[in-house]
């Protein structure tokens, strides 16, 4: 299990400094700065938490399992900013001067980022299962 934490917490982090680098590109920095929290290589690890949603979901429709991790991923977001505002007095990222924010923890117009992520853990998921299975 903890291997399986260090690769989902790795590979949020790859896929946010990537995002993140894309961002800056669009807002004209071409220097493609990508960033991330040390906060989110634990938040993006606890998915190895949710390997038995995705077991349980695995026989629906991919559109159906997308929206299902879009409103997973949305509440962990926001508990995540929530709680880390409380210990820490502030949330790494503020979304509140962005439309379609909610409080500042989710920006809803991420929605289709979200949907897609869901459906790529699940094949990281697979993948690492499978891999994990053959050494067994």
């Amino acid at each position: 299990m903890l291997a399986r934490l260090i690769i989902y917490g790795l590979l949020g982090w790859i896929m946010e400094i990537i995002w993140t680098g894309l961002g800056s590109a669009i807002h004209g920095n071409w220097r493609l700065v990508g960033k991330t929290y040390l906060w989110m290589f634990p938040i993006y690890g606890l998915a190895v938490f949710l390997e038995p949603i995705h077991d349980r979901i695995r026989p629906l429709p991919a559109w159906v399992r997308g929206l299902i991790w879009m409103a997973v991923i949305f509440a962990i977001e926001y508990l995540a900013g929530w709680v880390l505002k409380l210990v820490t007095g502030s949330c790494p990222w503020d979304y509140s001067r962005t439309p379609y924010s909610i409080n500042g923890f989710i920006r809803l117009d991420y929605a289709p980022a979200w949907f897609a992520v869901g459906l790529l853990f699940e094949r990281v998921h697979d993948e690492v299962k499978r891999r994990t299975s053959e050494r067994t």
